[in-house]
């Protein structure tokens, strides 16, 4: 009978993410002895992560903090803390990192892993995974990254989700955006895209030395801004260097002026 049981027990479908083949070759390593594990893929940067979690669904993700290009965080907010699954994070010594994991009691491994404390964690994520208690972890997952966006002064990037598919668009790259119902459409190039967000709190996570509000339902880049003309009662016709033409609003004609009077 009991030998039936240890046939059927499902085995944990595992994610290594890290850019550095080392550390990547030693959580395998500790792996290596655990039977109910079973190690289905390993990433070399969040790009690769993000692809791999949502096509191959694993149930525990071993994630790198610092990884160029795309980090761990952003990697979470990508998925989204509702569709991740158990997650043990890994860090070199980071405290503000650190400070973030403790608030939330979420399990982290310190660079160079100790094995001992690697066990106890595996384990949490065991007992996690069994209890089928995911919905809590999306709750701190989810109060992870609130945190960490009211400590970040500003947004780089913003992740966009559309047919199935998920795009990483730099602020910098932004011409202009608009506001589309509960929506906001971004506008970068040729390119468009929408994001679920109001355009107050997106004016909340965005430079103003960067970005600035000409309208109730517009922004727009100020390294963009080629010519502003004056029209009627306040508003101005802001003329940008692709040849995008904007009206601003009336009530916005202060911030126009402090722009070009600063400038």
């Amino acid at each position: 009978m009991m030998a039936e049981l240890s046939k059927t027990k499902a085995t944990i479908r595992t994610l290594i993410v890290d850019d550095e083949p080392l550390a990547r070759r030693g959580i395998r390593a500790l792996l290596e002895e655990e039977k109910d594990v079973d190690v289905i893929s390993e990433c070399r940067n969040g790009r690769e992560a993000v692809a791999a979690i949502e096509e191959q669904q694993p149930d525990l993700v071993f994630l790198d903090v610092q990884m160029p290009g795309l980090n761990g965080f952003e990697v979470l907010e990508a998925i989204g803390a509702d569709r991740m699954p158990a997650v043990i994070f890994v860090t070199a010594y980071d405290k503000y990192a650190l400070r973030a994991f403790d608030v939330h009691a979420l399990d982290y491994l310190l660079k160079p892993l100790d094995g001992e404390r690697f066990t106890r964690a595996l384990q949490r994520a065991r007992t996690r995974i069994e209890g089928k208690s995911i919905r809590d972890l999306s709750r701190t997952l989810q109060s992870l990254l609130d945190d960490l966006k009211s400590q970040q002064k500003y947004t780089e990037r913003l992740v966009i989700k559309s047919g199935g598919r998920i795009f990483f668009v730099g602020v910098a790259e932004i011409d202009w955006i608009e506001a589309a119902d509960n929506y906001v459409r971004l506008h970068a190039g040729p390119d468009a895209h929408l994001l679920r967000e109001t355009m107050n709190s997106l004016e909340k996570r965005l430079d103003p030395g960067q970005f600035l509000r000409i309208h109730r339902s517009r922004m727009v880049n100020i390294q963009r801004i080629k010519e502003l003309q004056p029209l009627f009662r306040g508003e101005y016709d802001v003329r940008l260097t692709d040849g995008t033409r904007l009206e601003s609003g009336r009530g916005y004609k202060e911030r126009l002026q402090k722009l070009f009077s600063n400038s």
